[in-house]
């Protein structure tokens, strides 16, 4: 890696707005798009968003569970879309979530993070309710290869809120994690960088972030933002989830672009204007 990650995504970004864009081939998907449910469907799925989102986005964030739900093969799809898209200079955040302690922690880190990782994005997202101490080899790891990761920090699903806005010593896990992330970033913010270290905040968590007292802006990496489009998160209303932290959000919308397939240039011009959209929303443009 030239630059750490936070470098290179502030550059993608810079140039093509702030949109992460998600592969997801599950089943409705590809049979929406015309396609068998299997390995065949599963190709000819990730071969059209490679095709349709290389060179285009700031991003791409494949779900590593559609493809692992395939075994090894899929699997094995999966490490050629990671490898095609980096090899065309697209970032590449691969959702894994990923989460343990120690020795079983480290391995996950060298699966994806080593420089001699046989999947190798540029990013991963972990899950850090073992504690964020817990993702040490990780965060680590990324930081000696140049990659970055994202942490889970507050997610729109409604169970999330018992662990995630649980108090804890006046704090509540969420602050702690964005806490954590911070301190990882400080080197890089005192150099006036973006930091490397993300975390997971859904753009559909509504006034959560004001009211648990987080400030996104302080954590100095970029926040991973799903649920824009389908469903629910609006450009528009971006600035009240995220304040001072919106020129950092990697906007992740999968459904509201993939459903312009399985046209290549449907799918090329759908990603294109959601991410005019929201530059233009952000006020990025």
């Amino acid at each position: 890696m030239t630059a750490p990650f936070g470098a290179r995504l502030a550059g993608a970004m810079a140039e093509h707005g702030p949109l992460c864009v998600g592969i997801d081939p599950h089943r409705g998907l590809l049979e929406a798009w015309g396609l068998p449910y299997d390995l065949s469907g599963l190709e000819r799925f990730a071969r059209t968003c490679v095709e349709a989102f290389a060179g285009r986005v700031a991003a791409v964030k494949p779900q590593s569970a559609f493809f692992e739900v395939f075994g090894a093969r899929g699997i094995a799809v999966l490490e050629s879309v990671v490898t095609d898209l980096v090899q065309a200079g697209t970032l590449v955040v691969l959702d894994v979530k990923r989460g343990d302690i120690g020795s079983t922690m480290t391995a996950y880190a060298e699966a994806f993070l080593a420089p001699d990782a046989q999947c190798a994005p540029d990013a991963i997202t972990l899950s850090p309710y073992l504690g964020y101490e817990s993702l040490r080899p990780a965060l680590d790891l990324a930081a000696a290869t140049g990659r970055g990761v994202f942490a889970l920090a507050l997610t729109s699903n409604p169970e999330g809120r018992s662990v995630q806005h649980a108090v804890l010593d006046g704090r509540s896990v969420a602050a702690s994690i964005a806490a954590g992330a911070a301190g990882d970033n400080a080197a890089a913010r005192s150099r006036g960088e973006l930091g490397s270290v993300g975390l997971v905040v859904g753009a559909t968590v509504g006034a959560a972030v004001h009211d648990l007292g987080i400030d996104l802006a302080a954590v100095g990496g970029p926040i991973l933002a799903p649920g824009f489009g389908a469903q629910g998160g609006h450009p528009e209303t971006a600035r009240a989830v995220f304040g001072d932290a919106l020129p950092s959000v990697l906007a992740s919308s999968s459904r509201e672009v993939l459903r312009h397939g399985p046209d290549v240039g449907a799918l090329a011009r759908a990603v294109t204007a959601h991410a005019d959209e929201l530059a233009a929303a952000f006020g990025v443009a």
